[in-house]
């Protein structure tokens, strides 16, 4: 993976606690956005840790120029101080998977990381609700566009809430397989790369509302 911020102390700190993982390894460190297209070119890393605010291209220029660049880009995801920022909102629109507080604990960070790895989305519910609420609004209304089915909108519906697949297959009563093709059937429908974007989309919607 490649770190990305531009305090030395914090990409060390991630550094000693990924590289103490037998299936982690960071590839490489960057100060700054800039720096994010050449070294992902060159390392090939699996997920960016990207951290938000750095002096001349922010974690969400440097987070879309990344996801434009490539068909198969990395996972990107945010590294932050307070989870309640506009700037992680944003990351988050511009295509992040997911976002991590700089003051979690070493478990947590590699969790974190591991999700991303797979492919998953690093989604916490509560906190997107929460950022909808202060900085949503903004954003086109892609899912009358999309024109999903009465059963990916249910889907779409639960996914807001946190469920995993087999937790809305639980829900639904069908089975984990069905839930995964409607998933996949609606992130292409409205032209995201996973469920984090997914969420958004529905916020930015008024499909779901961060009042409930």
């Amino acid at each position: 993976m490649l770190i990305v911020d531009d305090d030395e102390l914090v990409r060390i700190g991630l550094r000693a606690i990924l590289d103490a993982q037998p299936d982690l390894a960071v590839l490489g460190e960057a100060t700054d956005g800039v720096e994010v297209l050449p070294l992902v070119a060159r390392l090939r890393p699996q997920v960016v840790l990207m951290d938000v605010r750095m002096p001349r291209i922010d974690g969400i220029q440097a987070t879309r120029r990344l996801l434009a660049a490539s068909a198969d880009p990395p996972r990107v995801l945010v590294v932050t101080t307070f989870a309640n920022d506009e700037y992680v909102y944003d990351a988050l629109r511009a295509g992040a998977s997911g976002f991590l507080l700089k003051r979690a604990r070493p478990a947590q960070v590699v969790e974190a990381v591991r999700v991303v790895a797979r492919g998953e989305s690093l989604l916490f519910p509560a906190a997107i609700r929460q950022l909808a609420g202060a900085y949503g609004g903004r954003g086109a209304d892609r899912l009358r566009a999309a024109r999903l089915t009465d059963r990916e909108a249910e889907v779409l519906r639960l996914m807001t809430t946190g469920l995993s697949n087999p937790e809305i297959a639980a829900e639904l009563v069908v089975g984990v397989e069905t839930v995964k093709t409607h998933v996949g059937n609606l992130l292409a429908k409205l032209g995201v790369r996973d469920r984090t974007q997914a969420v958004i989309a529905a916020y930015e919607s008024g499909f779901v509302t961060p009042t409930g």
